[in-house]
């Protein structure tokens, strides 16, 4: 099956963030951990999503159309970044808490960990507030190619007792775990990946 990604739509306010009935996945991660990479890897798109060497860029939030399986991968602005002014990030934690929270259609919250970093607190935060609330993660480990065999089973292992799911391996560079991925984030959003005809043989 070909999967496309279209940016349909950027959100500012609540009202915006839960306008869409269909399925969402929200995609969440600290500032620099590789989500708007990710995003062009998943499209299979090197421009799709803007890719910026400046943390915190991203305030705003996308919503990706996945086609044909008609759910939304929501991107989340970077947290962690201290140059945005104190009000920005207060609003911004208010605005998604309440998404996080409020949103009928949000199925599941894919969280992005650096592979080369040991467990940060804001992860560990937001993977406790999710589950606190009853939403389902989806663990991802973002530029894995940095790390070796021995370091990323290290990593998911420690993530794995964290959150007692078993983090997905992902390099944006590679592609690898990219197919492994689209797996994950469609279960979580209730739809299935039919295999093309090449691809089950």
């Amino acid at each position: 099956m070909a999967i496309s990604l279209t940016l349909e739509s950027t959100a500012y306010t609540l009202d915006q963030l839960t306008a869409h009935p269909e399925a969402q996945i929200a995609l969440a991660g600290r500032s620099n951990v590789g989500k708007s990479s990710l995003v062009n890897a998943l499209a299979g798109r090197k421009k799709l999503a803007k890719v910026s060497s400046t943390p915190g860029k991203t305030r705003s939030v996308n919503f990706y159309l996945v086609e044909p399986l008609r759910f939304y991968l929501v991107d989340l602005p970077g947290y962690g970044y201290a140059r945005a002014s104190h009000s920005e990030r207060e609003k911004w934690a208010k605005l998604l808490e309440r998404y996080l929270t409020e949103c009928a259609s949000l199925k599941a919250l894919a969280l992005l960990l650096d592979c080369r970093l040991p467990p940060q607190q804001l992860d560990l935060n937001l993977a406790s507030f999710a589950q606190a609330h009853g939403l389902p993660l989806v663990p991802i480990l973002t530029k894995a190619d940095k790390c070796n065999q021995r370091e990323r089973a290290a990593k998911q292992k420690e993530w794995q007792n964290i959150v007692g799911i078993c983090p997905v391996l992902t390099s944006s560079s590679s592609r690898l775990g990219i197919d492994r991925l689209w797996q994950e984030l469609a279960r979580a959003a209730e739809v299935t990946i039919i295999p093309s005809a090449e691809n089950a043989q």
